[in-house]
């Protein structure tokens, strides 16, 4: 990465980033599991932040991709530094506190935890979900400044629910795709770490878009990339991402995280933070800064 970086506007685009992942959950959420169809019947097109869906959810507020991606921020904050225990005893308490939605995957690497205190659960070829990566952003931008770091951090968290090669592949690239919107690198070069990405794993190749968009993290990451690059700026890319439908909430909350980062905060249409929960905006904004605070590049600015 080049230098020198503003690190007011990088902290401004690192909250932009939070912010987004919370608005794409609140905008996905309603439309979970309806089929593209379905959602152009009832909706027309989905841009505004309803509230509803099968978890009856109130307009502007979150689900399990949000709430998990707080307790990692909340427990890296608090521990100053990565903390895996502190993150497992955080999903533990968030999964006692009955939320209205947990993958099966995250509940039962969770459950785990609290019956045996294991934070890395063992490998599984039916685990390449994407409820390690909806919860990437806290882990990326503490790591901010150091590719290695990253890769490490990203990988642990993920092992606490999830141990699949491909979710391990797309927590990475993930990361590595927020440091370098949050630094304000070109969607060019963007494009050449998801094609990176694809040369590894060619499960992730999206020139021909199917346009699944279930809870598998390689149809997750396709439409979450499809979208991004051909979106023309932050409500463009999660709109077209969310009336996809499927895991609406988690691939909004994936696209809102990244389109964030890339597009800063002045883009994203006021109209949908004003109707988000003010606690959550105010908590995620908070993080996000202190976790750029914690991270190589921000220690080495302030």
């Amino acid at each position: 990465m080049h230098a020198p970086f503003d690190i007011n506007e990088i902290i401004s685009r690192a909250e932009a980033a939070f912010i987004g992942l919370a608005v794409g959950d609140a905008l996905g959420a309603p439309v979970e599991f309806m089929t593209a169809g379905e959602i152009k019947t009832k909706y027309g097109t989905l841009d505004e932040i309803v509230g509803g869906g099968w978890l009856r959810i109130k307009a502007g507020n979150v689900t399990d991709d949000t709430e998990m991606s707080l307790c990692v921020a909340r427990a890296i904050v608090s521990a100053g530094e990565m903390s895996l225990p502190g993150i497992a005893e955080n999903f533990a308490s968030w999964l006692k506190s009955k939320p209205i939605d947990v993958g099966d995957t995250c509940r039962r690497g969770i459950r785990n935890y609290m019956l045996k205190g294991t934070l890395e659960t063992p490998f599984n070829q039916w685990d390449a979900g994407n409820g390690a990566v909806m919860r990437l952003l806290p882990t990326a931008l503490c790591t901010m400044g150091d590719d290695e770091l990253l890769q490490r951090h990203a990988v642990a968290q993920a092992h606490i629910t999830h141990n699949h090669p491909l979710s391990d592949a797309a927590c990475i690239c993930l990361g590595r795709l927020i440091h370098l919107s949050v630094c304000g690198f070109s969607k060019p070069r963007l494009r050449r770490e998801v094609n990176s990405l694809v040369a590894e794993h060619p499960n992730f190749r999206f020139d021909s878009y199917k346009g699944l968009a279930t809870g598998y993290v390689v149809d997750t990451m396709q439409t979450v990339f499809h979208h991004f690059f051909r979106g023309r700026n932050f409500e463009e890319c999660l709109v077209s991402t969310v009336n996809q439908g499927g895991d609406a909430d988690t691939t909004g909350a994936i696209m809102g995280m990244l389109a964030g980062a890339y597009y800063g905060r002045e883009n994203i249409p006021r109209k949908w933070i004003k109707k988000m929960n003010k606690n959550v905006m105010n908590e995620v904004s908070t993080l996000a800064a202190q976790l750029v605070a914690l991270s190589p590049l921000g220690a080495s600015r302030t």
